[in-house]
């Protein structure tokens, strides 16, 4: 395993493209409704990441993936291609998942959004799916192991009825859009690799309100639930500092109400 620890300055590069990706989320909010396609959405996006950030979109045409952003609406767990013919509709919950490359460094970030009225079950698997990465997140400090991060998200996750998805997982991320570790969202305390200062990687638990199975679509992209069940997920960009964690994507509205 090659964990690559980056320095000050380089913490200081993934701070920006951090932060320029938590504002298309922020940017995208108000887009969220129903009557759109995830097409749509995906083109708002891009215009704003090319023409206004002017950065890189990083999902355009890695391994292939043919948009922007990934859209995962309702039973779709991660991986969601946007398409015009996928319109959103009142009660509908979906992920928007985002990365940005400035000036060769990625910031990975992603928000669940809820299109007018969910209903209650919907409405709770968002809630706790964000409860649970920030559970995660918490554990996060030099000494701790990638296993207490994953403990803890299963923990909470499975006290509140809900299922973890065991095949995706969180990554290390810099100039490298996927790199070494694998940030496993279930696990054992003091097991796997141990935190040290410089470390940079994703937490973005996969939470699904049935059970923990999943389905690849013959896209070879989009995930769902095996039982067709909701599935919910939230991811933030994390830095290990010397006596804790950063949140890289933290946005300003996030802060606001944090």
């Amino acid at each position: 395993m090659n964990i690559v620890i980056k320095t000050p300055a380089e913490v200081a590069r993934m701070r920006e493209a951090g932060r320029l990706a938590s504002e298309v989320l922020d940017m995208i909010g108000e887009h969220v409704r129903a009557g759109v396609s995830t097409e749509e959405l995906d083109a708002i996006c891009h215009d704003y990441i090319v023409t206004v950030q002017k950065t890189i979109p990083a999902n355009l045409g890695y391994r292939g993936f043919p948009k922007t952003i990934c859209t995962s609406v309702n039973h779709v767990i991660c991986h969601g291609i946007p398409s015009a013919s996928k319109v959103l509709k009142d009660g509908d919950i979906i992920n928007i998942d985002v990365t940005v490359i400035k000036d060769g460094w990625h910031g990975d970030t992603s928000r669940m959004y809820v299109v007018g009225e969910p209903n209650v079950l919907a409405k709770r698997l968002v809630e706790v799916t964000y409860e649970a990465m920030w559970r995660g997140i918490h554990m996060v400090r030099p000494g701790a192991t990638l296993g207490d991060i994953g403990h803890a998200i299963q923990k909470f996750a499975e006290g509140e009825r809900f299922s973890v998805v065991r095949e995706y997982c969180g990554h290390g991320i810099g100039q490298v859009y996927h790199e070494d570790p694998q940030v496993l969202h279930y696990g054992s305390p003091g097991t796997g690799p141990v935190l040290k200062e410089g470390m940079t990687f994703t937490i973005e638990p996969m939470i699904n309100a049935g059970k923990k199975e999943t389905r690849l679509l013959p896209d070879g992209w989009t995930v769902v639930t095996r039982d067709k069940s909701l599935s919910a997920q939230w991811e933030h960009t994390i830095a290990v500092t010397d006596s804790g964690f950063e949140v890289l994507t933290l946005s300003a509205n996030e802060r606001a109400s944090g």
